[in-house]
């Protein structure tokens, strides 16, 4: 993983790197409410398809219809790449997401902007995942 230099301390890359172990492990187990547990209340989310979803209460319920039943054989790792403070409570982090199935790798690029809250949990903030194509 690469960082910006010097303004990121140790405790907080592993809390990025604590939230983005949850999201694969929330995924891998189809558990809803364990990934809507990582997100402000204000958030915003691109799904890879482009849905766009603005607020708690549209991802929730976007969240809700369709981890649940999502299907893929396989499994999925996500892996923080890169880190940078964009304020002292805001935080850029580039994440590398893999799908890893009998036909082949599928891989995804997503952005997290994550805020530090009062308590010092960082939460998921303004996302965008996008699928990438190879060629």
């Amino acid at each position: 993983m690469t960082t910006d230099t010097g303004t990121i301390t140790a405790e907080d890359v592993t809390a990025f790197e604590d939230v983005v172990a949850t999201v694969e492990r929330t995924q891998r187990d189809k558990d809803a409410e364990g990934f809507l547990a990582l997100f402000h209340p204000d958030a915003l989310w691109t799904t890879a398809h482009g849905k766009v979803l603005v607020g708690f209460d549209a991802i929730a319920d976007f969240t809700r219809a369709v981890l649940p039943n999502a299907s893929w054989d396989g499994d999925v790792s996500y892996e923080v790449v890169h880190a940078q403070l964009l304020a002292p409570d805001v935080a850029a982090v580039k994440v590398r997401q893999v799908y890893h199935s009998p036909d082949g790798d599928t891989e995804g690029a997503p952005l997290y902007v994550m805020t530090r809250q009062g308590d010092g949990r960082w939460l998921l903030h303004a996302c965008q995942n996008t699928e990438v194509h190879a060629g």
